[in-house]
């Protein structure tokens, strides 16, 4: 019998892979969007200055508490709408509001230009009466390595933290040091070594792999959020997820980090399809509810 995973590989595999950077993008935005929102999730543009953003509120979610988050796509990639239907979910299942940005894409705007963009998102939130203990900040793969470089940089400028970290396949380390980069290539269906280098090369145009600023494994993590880690198995950043997880913990973070069998990077993107994305999307969705229990909006 084909199980939900095997069908969603058969998925990807279905078509050739894009050459350029708009095919790249237009292909993500295709198989990540596949499956539509929750129908009973209310979703509004917004603009960040020249940043466009999106809200997302379910009935009966408190407005109060809010889920800042960074897609993925290796930088270069990625968008609101690829992403809509799991940050939809997860902000439906945890009973709070979400604020999905869409941060300027590499090659056109490299290193700093996305985190730049995070942190006028911050900005905004709290501007917004948002305080810094009724938000969460999360995001996949690429938008995990924004997540982190965000919380490092709020707390060099002496900025209170979010109440809360999700990290979802982090891509930590850009100089790829990681042994799973090889010994997962066979089970990826989705990121190889030779992938991932081309989007480090676009997005650091230049900038050194081995900055704490770009690659927050080797930053130091004293001081952040209580944070979640959840990656597959079957993913060949599966290191950096591990590695990121290990640091954290080194530097007294609270952490918790989430290995899912057989799952690929990113798969809680396909929970519409996959018994256990929904699994990790509620599992996110409780332990994001439990730290932003605390949080107070102030107007």
């Amino acid at each position: 019998m084909t199980s939900e995973i095997d069908e969603l590989r058969k998925l990807f595999a279905a078509q050739p892979r894009p050459t350029n950077w708009t095919e790249r993008r237009a292909r993500m935005d295709e198989i990540c969007a596949i499956d539509p929102p929750p129908d009973d999730v209310a979703f509004s543009p917004v603009d960040i200055g020249s940043l466009p953003a999106e809200w997302s509120q379910a009935p009966g979610s408190d407005a109060a508490r809010v889920l800042l988050y960074f897609h993925g796509g290796g930088y270069c990639s990625g968008s609101i709408r690829s992403h809509r239907a799991m940050v939809g979910a997860v902000g439906k299942l945890a009973g709070i509001r979400t604020l999905a940005v869409g941060y300027r894409l590499a090659p056109e705007h490299p290193y700093p230009a996305a985190r730049d963009d995070a942190l006028a998102a911050w900005r905004f939130l709290r501007s917004q009466g948002y305080a810094p203990q009724s938000i969460a900040i999360g995001g996949d793969s690429a938008g995990g390595n924004l997540t982190l470089a965000t919380l490092v940089a709020l707390r060099e400028t002496g900025e209170a933290m979010p109440a809360a970290a999700w990290l979802v396949s982090p891509w930590s380390d850009l100089t790829m040091s990681g042994a799973t980069l090889d010994s997962k290539a066979a089970v990826d269906p989705l990121i190889s070594r030779d992938y991932l280098a081309g989007l480090a090369e676009a997005f650091l145009a230049g900038h050194d792999a081995r900055d704490a600023a770009v690659s927050p494994l080797f930053a130091d993590l004293a001081g952040l959020p209580p944070t979640l880690v959840q990656v597959g198995s079957s993913e060949v950043m599966l290191d950096d997820a591990v590695g990121i997880a290990r640091a954290l913990g080194a530097a007294e973070v609270p952490v918790a980090l989430e290995i899912w069998p057989r799952m690929i990077h990113a798969w809680m993107v396909w929970s519409a399809r996959l018994a256990d994305g929904r699994a990790g999307l509620d599992r996110a969705a409780t332990w994001l509810r439990g730290q932003l229990a605390r949080g107070i909006r102030t107007d």
